[in-house]
Parts: structure tokens; sequence; C-alpha cells
């Protein structure tokens, strides 16, 4: 063997792999690393229509919602209370934000059935449930989500004979509500609410 001819193990594996067409052993560290996750699309609405608990219900039956979360929202204080709430004197409305992917259920969808599950033209009561925190509300979060709203009230007066009371209004601090408050249908089916508001509702609407 002639002086010189031999090659470093390093060199040796190079040349191998390269003559099989495998790439080098040396590779850059950044290739190693792991890609990242392209993120998931999300979209969040705020809407107030009556009892959270009945609208909560409602939405949580969708496909394309991934959560749905009861709050209040439009009031002064900070951090209110359900007891507070029930004074009617909050300022504050019972509202629920809606996670989901705007790929599987949009925002019109969303403010269809918005118009589906709630009497519209009532101002500041649904049923027997009576007073400011019981209104009815779209709180957008941005402008097209404002177009869209305005577009849908202007299209749900021509279907009414009474008038439309829908508040829309720029999105103000959203306050999740205790936790009993939070999947209250799920948790308690046979309640009485559930039995005779929220039962009737989804049947009404053909979700369940």
């Amino acid at each position: 063997m002639a002086l010189g001819s031999c090659k470093t193990g390093d060199e040796q594996l190079s040349l191998e792999n390269n003559k099989i067409g495998k790439a080098p052993t040396k590779m850059n560290k950044e290739n190693l690393k792991p890609s990242k996750e392209v993120p998931k699309r999300e979209e969040v609405a705020i809407i107030g229509g009556g009892c959270f608990w009945c609208t909560e219900a409602v939405f949580e039956m969708f496909d394309g919602v991934k959560e749905v979360v009861s709050g209040y929202a439009g009031g002064a204080s900070k951090n209110p209370t359900y007891k507070e709430i029930c004074t009617g004197k909050s300022g504050h409305a019972e509202v629920i934000k809606i996670v989901y992917d705007p790929t599987v259920i949009s925002y019109p969808k969303i403010l269809s059935v918005f118009g589906e599950c709630h009497d519209p033209t009532t101002l500041n009561r649904q049923g027997a449930d009576v007073g400011t925190q019981y209104r009815s509300t779209i709180m957008y979060l941005s402008e097209e989500q404002q177009k869209i709203a305005e577009a849908w009230k202007n299209k749900l007066t021509e279907n009414f004979i009474d008038p439309v009371v829908t508040e829309i209004v720029k999105a103000p601090v959203f306050y999740a509500a205790e936790d009993y408050h939070q999947d209250y249908y799920k948790k308690n089916p046979n309640a009485g609410y559930c039995t005779f508001v929220i039962k009737p509702k989804l049947k009404k609407l053909k979700l369940e």
C-alpha cells in the first residue's frame, strides 16, 4: 500500500456514504432540531342572549367549537361575582366566550345560531329571566366581526315585526364566571332549569 493513501475513519466513512448515495455524517445541527408545529387556527366570539347556562349548552353541541366559557362583561366593576350580577345593577351581562375553528364553523354561522337560540326582540329579558344582565348582546373583537354583526342585525330586522334590540359593542374585558357555572348543562342535565328550559331549546334546534 502506498504511503499517504490512508484516510482517517471519518474521511473513509464520509467517502463510503457518498458512494452509496447517503448523506455525509457531519450534518448541520439546525436540521436536527424538531420542526415547529403549525399553529392551529382559533378565533373568539363573545355573545350574550339570556342565561349563559342555555347559550353555553347550545354552542357546545357544534363541531368546530373548541371551548365555551360562561362569564360576565360590559360593566364597570372588576372581577364581578354572580351575586353582584343578579342585582341587575352591575352593568355586566351574562355572556359566553366561544373559542372556535373558523375553517369548521364561521362567525356568520355562530350569529345565525345565536339568532335562533334566543329572542333578539325582548329588551333585557329572555323568558322568565329579567334584568339588564340578560340583555341580547354581540361583543365584537375586530372590525370584520363588527361588520358581520351589523349586517346580521339588519337582515334579522327585516324578518321581525318587533325591532331587534341586540346591542353591538366593542368587546370589553371578559371575566370568567365561577366554576360551578361552567358546563352547567353537562354537569346537571336533570336540574330544573335544564329540564324545562335548556332541553326543549336543544330539541327545537335539533341538537339533541
